[in-house]
């Protein structure tokens, strides 16, 4: 049975969210030292164009900024930003801004010496609170000093990272973190009282800590200019020599995560913060396959579609594989966070991504499989995929079908053109599609035909970036009354993404479409306009 035509209003719509792009994660700042790193970001941006970027390890030992020191009976704390400045510039220098998360604790400040990942953040109170204050008093003052005051307004700053699991905080201690919270956001504040600065930062199944957090700012008069937590959609891990396999609950899973807080803070005096989701992604593991997939990029589409309707920002962990938290990663495709591989090669998610950073600024429709939105100029989006639902789900089909009508706004120049009235001619409109599923669009499904070599050569690597590129496919259409029908096929995970242009004719004295041998191959053929001649739309012209 065929789907049912939606037929999409005309109306003006309305603006369609950004929390998608409003941020995006990064492995640890450090990394952006690396050409690599800086070769995938500069790539994101051109295509997708992040606001903000958000890693750990500001104020861990790789990066050098508090130096402890003594000299014949003297001793004291230099705070050097050497490293911390290239990473700052490197960012503002692609056009995306920090979110600056303040952790982990510097080893020579810590007060234990329990770390997480192979790169040894420190996750321990600091032994001395005053000479942690100073640290981030430090920070901030510089940056204020080297970007502005009015830049750096701009940077949300978040106080560490998932303290509620004892693998980001000794004992998972939320008295210990609320005084950290309490140190450092004063701290900021003391710096410029215009600077954000907000938390928890808590994972996902820790909502007991929402009330005493919000308890606790309110008590205590604490700064807090939003609130900030993370959502993951997997279940425990299921290991396997360098991987990990995890069960997957529905795409809803996540958009419930992001809607608990506002839901939970309701009454407090955080109920109207911002909320950032500051880590956001299917599997919260890095060596999970499941990310370089095209189901990967299908379950996320209608997240990426409402999800700004719960939330101020939703950051995907993350814009890379250059990115290390469990070892170096032994293989080329290895199921890492990053929307693209190293040496940039584009997953299924990262077109998901880039076809968003494309659609118009106004939504007129929006679906279970499909979002539709406009621009001024008439210009018309369509972002569909065949839905997913997880472990627990169904298999999905084999063919998913999306149809459309929708509306095409009549060029003012149509009317009239160079050569007079065409008013006696058909109006039409230019569709193109671009394709990304199982087989198109998917450099991970042609490393595993390769036989999943571990160091692709530069020729492989050639090979995949060219078999990463969506398909694309354009046509004519008529326009019936204002609209055109869209018959969208979609294969098995597929996302599509489709834009539809009115077309205005304009002539050339003396082209002839018909004296050329094989034009008239099953396309949409107009005659030369201004000839009373109609267009005719011959078989195989769909959309579909």
């Amino acid at each position: 049975m065929s789907a049912a035509r939606v037929v999409v209003p005309a109306g003006p719509g309305t603006p369609l969210p950004d929390a998608w792009r409003a941020c995006v994660g990064t492995g640890r700042l450090n990394l952006a030292l690396r050409s690599d790193y800086r070769e995938s970001l500069a790539l994101a941006q051109r295509d997708i164009g992040f606001r903000h970027i958000r890693g750990h390890g500001l104020l861990s030992d790789d990066l050098g900024i508090y130096r402890p020191w003594s000299h014949e009976g003297r001793s004291g704390v230099r705070h050097a930003f050497t490293y911390a400045d290239q990473v700052h510039d490197t960012f503002l220098s692609l056009g995306v801004r920090p979110f600056v998360e303040l952790g982990f604790m510097p080893s020579a400040l810590a007060s234990g010496d329990q770390t997480v990942f192979w790169w040894q953040g420190n996750v321990t109170p600091p032994s001395s609170w005053s000479a942690w204050e100073d640290l981030v008093t430090a920070v901030v003052r510089h940056l204020v000093d080297r970007y502005g005051i009015e830049e750096v307004r701009t940077w949300p700053v978040e106080v560490w990272n998932e303290p509620n699991l004892t693998q980001f905080w000794q004992g998972a201690d939320q008295a210990a973190y609320l005084r950290l919270y309490e140190v450092t956001a004063r701290a900021v504040k003391d710096v410029d009282a215009a600077l954000q600065v907000g938390g928890p930062a808590i994972s996902p199944g820790a909502d007991e800590w929402w009330a005493p957090f919000a308890d606790f700012v309110a008590a205590r008069d604490v700064p807090c200019d939003f609130v900030s937590f993370h959502a993951y959609a997997s279940g425990p891990a299921q290991h396997v020599p360098f991987g990990t396999y995890q069960a997957l609950a529905p795409p809803q899973r996540l958009l419930d995560q992001f809607a608990t807080p506002r839901r939970l803070l309701a009454g407090t005096a955080l109920a109207d913060r911002p909320r950032h989701v500051t880590e956001f992604n299917t599997s919260y593991r890095p060596d999970n396959p499941v990310h370089d997939t095209a189901y990967n990029a299908a379950y996320l589409a209608p997240v990426l579609a409402g999800g700004g309707d719960l939330v101020d920002s939703f950051s995907y962990w993350t814009f890379c594989d250059v990115f290390e938290e469990e070892w170096i990663p032994t293989s080329f495709f290895h199921g890492g966070f990053g929307l693209l591989t190293h040496r940039q090669v584009p997953k299924p998610t990262y077109h998901l991504y880039a076809f968003m950073a494309r659609m118009g600024a106004r939504v007129l429709a929006r679906g279970d499989d499909h979002l539709v939105c406009t621009d001024d100029d008439g210009r018309v989006t369509v972002l569909a995929w065949q839905p997913v639902g997880g472990t627990d789900a169904p298999a999905a089909a084999e063919r998913h079908e999306v149809r459309l009508s929708v509306p095409v706004r009549v060029p003012a120049a149509w009317s009239t053109s160079a050569s007079g009235s065409v008013s006696g001619d058909p109006m039409t409109a230019f569709v193109v599609r671009q394709r990304v599923n199982e087989e198109d669009g998917n450099a991970f499904a042609a490393w595993r035909e390769l036989g999943r070599p571990f160091s692709p050569t530069d020729r492989q690597v050639d090979v995949l970036r060219d078999l990463a590129r969506p398909a694309s496919s354009h046509t004519a259409l008529p326009v019936v009354d204002g609209r055109v029908d869209l018959d969208l096929s979609l294969s098995r995970h597929e996302v599509t993404f489709v834009e539809v242009t009115p077309v205005v004719p304009t002539t050339h004295e003396g082209l002839d479409d018909r004296r050329l041998l094989g034009v008239d191959d099953g396309r949409l053929v107009a005659d030369p306009p201004g000839t009373g001649r109609s267009a005719r739309l011959v078989a195989g012209g769909a959309a579909g």
